[in-house]
């Protein structure tokens, strides 16, 4: 089979795009008044249909006018969220190795180019986001004053974009706290779809979803390892050893540090194909790692079960402090932990009114309310960047104006205006060189 085939579809497929855009440019269907448009590469399907629902939504102008400034305060807050934590980033990026940086692909948070996102759920989630990203732009736009001139798709975008294409004209000449309203509303718009979602996932989960056992969860077993002769497999949950109740995954670390080589310990776990809890001894193989310590030949999950369950539910109330469970929660499609499937889903059972269900058909919609959680979240933050043609654009833009016309009384507002397009020029190329930086610099130093 031919290896580059993958790659020679692809490009077949830009290239047939890039013809038939071409074709239908040069017969006139394509056009800024038209119904297909360009945006740099991606078309543009536009409507007129839709406009007038979005009218009838903005008119609870008084409601819309409040979203839209909790939205400016909320992107505020993210703003600074992520521009420091991209500077945090910056100054740990001299202790990183170049086998231990991050690649492009693992910082683009699209389904299908990074390895961390799965291609279906991504996709959904994606879509829903930026769906109704949009059309809060397009509400509070009205809601506004300021005119609503299409809406519809953006094809080539992966996997696909939305749009609704705001009056520029009116845009332009609406009051600054107007047009950053419109500007703020796409990113309060993913960050209620996190929260929302979040809190459906939670209450899905408490009332659905109990681990087998207390215990340290058994992600995989080493062939011919003193394990694997126990019959442990993955799935399995290890309660204890050598009479240690294991809790944590350090603890069972820790517990396993303290054994020999040929050990005769005791070992107690629930087996997810007996159903039950199984009491045995086993003798310690000699670790292929460390001398002098005993090998048991388990992998244990990154969480425990329990820790999961936790993480999912209530992360800002777990044990290690409300920023490690948040950081729990948002890392667990690198942990292996998302989308939950296979082995993890072992270590639970259904239960309440949910007990008789499908735990397959379960865990699918668990899955779906986590990723569009998760991908709101994203969408939501990576939007509040000070970056140009982003949302946070926009508001940065905007806010250097606001600053410099209070210390600045004498100066016209195209002079403002000029100002702050200068100062989201310079913000722009700061991220930019941020989100090189975390790239280059370990694998320079």
């Amino acid at each position: 089979m031919d290896p580059y085939w993958g790659y020679e579809v692809a490009l077949g497929v830009v290239l047939a795009y890039a013809v038939a855009v071409v074709v239908l440019y040069r017969s006139g269907r394509v056009g800024p008044e038209r119904t297909f448009s360009l945006l740099g590469p991606a078309l543009m399907i536009k409507t007129r249909r839709g406009r007038d629902a979005i009218d009838r939504w903005g008119r609870f102008r008084r409601f819309w006018t409040a979203a839209g400034d909790l939205g400016i305060a909320l992107a505020v807050i993210s703003m600074a969220l992520i521009v420091g934590t991209l500077l945090l980033e910056a100054a740990l990026a001299f202790r990183v190795s170049a086998a231990n940086a991050p690649t492009v692909q693992e910082a683009i948070g699209l389904p299908g180019i990074n390895p961390f996102i799965p291609i279906g759920y991504g996709i959904l989630a994606l879509v829903i986001g930026v769906v109704l990203h949009e059309l809060a732009h397009g509400i509070i736009a009205r809601s506004q004053g300021i005119g609503v001139k299409s809406l519809g798709v953006l094809w080539c975008v992966v996997p696909v974009g939305a749009f609704v294409e705001q009056d520029d004209a009116d845009m332009m000449a609406a009051p600054r706290r107007k047009r950053d309203r419109v500007a703020a509303a796409g990113i309060l718009a993913n960050l209620a779809i996190a929260v929302v979602f979040f809190v459906v996932l939670a209450a899905l989960v408490t009332t659905s979803v109990a681990p087998n056992a207390n215990g340290v969860g058994i992600a995989a077993v080493s062939a011919g390892s003193p394990a694997a002769n126990l019959t442990l497999a993955p799935g399995d949950i290890l309660l204890a050893v050598n009479g240690t109740n294991l809790t944590t995954v350090a603890l069972f670390e820790s517990t396993l540090a303290h054994t020999v080589p040929h050990e005769n310990v005791s070992v107690v776990y629930y087996s997810a194909a007996l159903g039950r809890v199984v009491s045995t001894r086993v003798r310690l193989a000699p670790s292929p790692t460390v001398a002098g310590r005993g090998f048991l030949g388990v992998l244990p999950s990154y969480l425990t079960p329990a820790e999961l369950e936790q993480t999912l539910v209530s992360p800002l109330g777990a044990s290690d402090g409300p920023l490690v469970g948040a950081l729990y929660w948002i890392s667990l499609p690198l942990a292996g932990l998302e989308p939950i499937g296979g082995t993890t889903t072992q270590y639970y059972h259904l239960t309440g009114p949910l007990a008789g269900a499908n735990p397959a058909a379960f865990w699918v919609g668990a899955n779906i309310l986590y990723w569009i959680s998760w991908m709101s979240l994203l969408l939501g933050l990576s939007n509040a960047l000070p970056l140009v043609p982003l949302d946070g654009g926009l508001l940065f833009r905007d806010f250097a104006a606001s600053v410099a016309a209070r210390f600045r009384r004498g100066w016209s507002e195209n002079r403002l205006e000029e100002f702050g397009g200068r100062a989201v020029a310079v913000s722009s190329v700061a991220i930019l060189v941020l989100l090189a930086w975390q790239f280059i610099v370990p694998r320079l130093f």
